[in-house]
């Protein structure tokens, strides 16, 4: 997988530096935009499969990777006019937003705000329009539906939260790695020296607390999920979206990308992945990257 990719930063005018990389020299631009609990560099194998005429953007958001965290983000928004302050700098428009996981609420937010200056969204494995609101567990771990918690310091002590915030603060290797195969790499494993680059890059999140909560409080349909009331946003995005979703992913159900997909109506297409988990970008990145091209183009 390349890493050779120069580090580039952008001081925004809010006082955060944004750190990105550029792959290509084509006219159909793509901001990618990673997901939680990792950074630009777990979106190096679409740089890296880039067809000729393409042109790709990796920014770290802030607080993760190599951008910086000055101000706490209180919503997916936040990432969001980050973005637009990113894109409006360096005169960008026209442009396709790619979000993997949690990457996809910051697109579909993006979509929302700007419907000006997007010209398709590509979500992989995407957090719902309804957000992924965190609720409480019982001794035993199991859901108690409905039963919310209060603030980010008690969030903070939720059995899924926990061990990764431990993992970060200590920046245990070993323990976040474990995590990831668990969960993420369900399907197929990096290379051990991708997973290496992704692990390390992990481990500078400093906002993984705000993320969890900014999350549970992001809602764009109808109806209330138990943080927020929905603002119905998701009917603002203009932009013809594809949305990827893999038969073995165990992060995001099927159900919640579809939800999504419902909502979008006919601006929408699914497309299922068989032979895949939460990260096509390792299980299947040719595929992945041959459709999101035919997609765009």
């Amino acid at each position: 997988m390349i890493n050779n990719l120069e580090i580039k930063k952008l001081r925004l005018e809010n006082g955060e530096t944004l750190a990105y990389r550029e792959a290509g020299n084509g006219d159909n631009i793509l901001i990618l935009v990673h997901g939680n609990m990792c950074s630009g560099l777990h979106l190096l194998p679409i740089a890296e499969r880039l067809p000729p005429n393409f042109k790709a953007y990796i920014v770290d958001l802030r607080g993760f990777g190599d951008s910086t965290y000055n101000n706490r983000i209180d919503s997916i928004k936040d990432l969001s006019d980050d973005l637009y302050a990113f894109v409006n700098y360096l005169g960008l428009k026209n442009f396709t937003m790619l979000g993997w996981s949690a990457g996809g609420s910051v697109c579909l937010q993006f979509g929302a705000d700007y419907p000006d200056i997007v010209k398709k969204i590509v979500l992989i494995e995407s957090v719902g329009y309804t957000g992924s609101p965190l609720f409480k567990k019982d001794a035993q771990g199991e859901i108690l539906m409905g039963q919310t918690y209060e603030d980010r310091t008690e969030m903070a002590k939720d059995p899924e939260v926990a061990p990764c915030l431990r993992a970060i603060e200590n920046k245990d290797f070993d323990s976040m790695s474990i995590l990831w195969n668990r969960a993420i790499y369900s399907n197929r494993k990096p290379l051990p020296e991708d997973n290496k680059l992704y692990i390390n890059a992990t481990l500078k999140q400093r906002n993984l607390v705000d993320i969890y909560w900014a999350l549970a409080l992001f809602n764009m349909s109808n109806k209330h999920n138990g943080y927020s009331a929905g603002d119905c946003r998701i009917n603002e995005i203009e932009a013809p979206v594809l949305s990827f979703w893999s038969e073995k992913d165990i992060i995001i159900p099927e159900a919640t990308v579809r939800e999504t997909v419902e909502a979008l109506g006919d601006k929408a297409e699914l497309m299922i992945i068989k032979d895949s988990g939460h990260s096509p970008l390792v299980d299947c990145p040719d595929l992945l990257m041959k459709k999101i091209s035919n997609f765009i183009i």
